[in-house]
């Protein structure tokens, strides 16, 4: 496992469970360095204070907000340590809500694990992590942490606890007004798309893997050893600006989708066309004016279309 990134205690009501936290997940991107094209030597970052024109080191580098322009107040590392915060050097538990009720997009993406810190600490553990097991909600705390107090969700994995790190509410912005208006969606589209869902739908996703990541390492690799870099796969250009038939298109995709699988494509044609029957509906409609008018001479007429039928 990783070593520890914080040290503290959940506050769980009177009850204190020493813990340590830890990184849940690992970064495999690739990274550069950035460097001179000409000669490929290492660009260096280093830091000037603007006020006497000069570079300092990190020893000389404190914090400063800026109240207004061209006023700073100075905040030093031992008044933020300072600060009365409840949650300081504590996880404190201050809900339990259901799990379905948590939005993802709160989730910023940073998971910890907690292990718990000596044995006193392992009956009290494993009592919360047992409780949650038990039931389908999940705990709220707060930890203040890295320059900031942050929100937190607990839940159990494997017997283990784990923390991910919410936003705030008033950090999630409002998406009303992305939503599509006045879009009319027919039942039959939505079946059709829930066959899509039913047929791509998979228990487990441990298979995908990161091909950017794979492709970037090939490349890195060829120019290494001083071959020719790997050729970009041909793709069939996809057609732009052009009205496609939904409901033909979610057809298609639910008979790819089960061939895929290898399961029978039959099922994908249960469902009509909505646009076809719009159609008829729509070719009805417009000769209606003309049935009306065939319809004032009807009667002089009759013997005449009998004629041309025989």
């Amino acid at each position: 496992m990783p070593r520890p990134l914080w040290s503290g205690a959940i506050s769980f009501g009177l009850v204190t469970i020493p813990v340590k936290l830890m990184s849940a997940t690992e970064d495999r991107s690739v990274r550069f360095h950035q460097v001179h094209t000409e000669d490929l030597g290492r660009v260096r970052v280093r830091k000037y204070c603007e006020t006497e024109d000069r570079e300092v080191s990190a020893a000389e580098i404190g914090k400063g907000y800026e109240v207004s322009k061209d006023t700073l107040v100075a905040i030093t590392d031992e008044e933020l340590e300072q600060m009365p915060l409840p949650t300081a050097k504590a996880i404190e538990i201050v809900a339990f809500v259901p799990a379905a009720s948590i939005d993802p997009v709160r989730l910023s993406g940073d998971s910890y694990f907690l292990q718990y810190d000596g044995q006193v600490a392992a009956k009290p553990y494993a009592l919360i992590a047992r409780a949650l097991a038990r039931n389908t909600k999940v705990a709220v705390a707060k930890l203040a942490w890295h320059g900031r107090e942050r929100l937190v969700l607990l839940r159990v994995r494997d017997g283990a606890l784990i923390a991910h790190v919410l936003k705030w509410d008033d950090e999630v912005r409002d998406p009303s007004e992305l939503a599509p208006k006045a879009t009319k969606v027919t039942d039959s589209e939505i079946n059709e798309a829930l066959q899509l869902v039913d047929s791509m739908t998979t228990d487990d996703i441990s298979g995908y893997q990161d091909e950017y990541r794979k492709a970037l390492k090939a490349l890195i690799e060829a120019k290494a050893e001083g071959r020719q870099p790997p050729k970009p796969t041909e793709e069939a250009e996809e057609p732009g600006g052009q009205v496609v038939d939904l409901m033909a298109a979610l057809q298609e995709s639910v008979r790819k989708a089960q061939a895929s699988r290898g399961e029978s494509a039959g099922d994908a044609e249960v469902h009509e066309m909505p646009t076809a029957k719009k159609k008829t509906a729509g070719k009805a409609a417009g000769k209606a004016p003309a049935k009306k008018t065939a319809k004032k001479t009807a009667a002089a007429k009759k013997p005449a279309g009998r004629q041309r039928g025989a």
